[in-house]
């Protein structure tokens, strides 16, 4: 019987300059108050798979 192998690391995602650049872009997006509000995104997500799926919330207007 072979001996199993261990699965290779994960890629390091945080050494990714595109990974990290999102993630500075979304929180500049935050605290500029660019934000879906929680009760829009649940009520979308809640929705998924039923007969009547929403469609995804949208950013909100100035």
């Amino acid at each position: 019987m072979d001996t199993p192998q261990p699965n290779p690391p994960p890629q390091e995602v945080a050494d990714d300059a595109a990974f990290l650049a999102a993630v500075e872009e979304g929180i500049a997006d935050a605290a500029a108050g660019l934000t879906i509000p929680y009760e829009d995104v649940r009520r979308w997500v809640l929705s998924w798979g039923t007969e009547n799926e929403l469609p995804p919330p949208q950013w909100p207007s100035d």
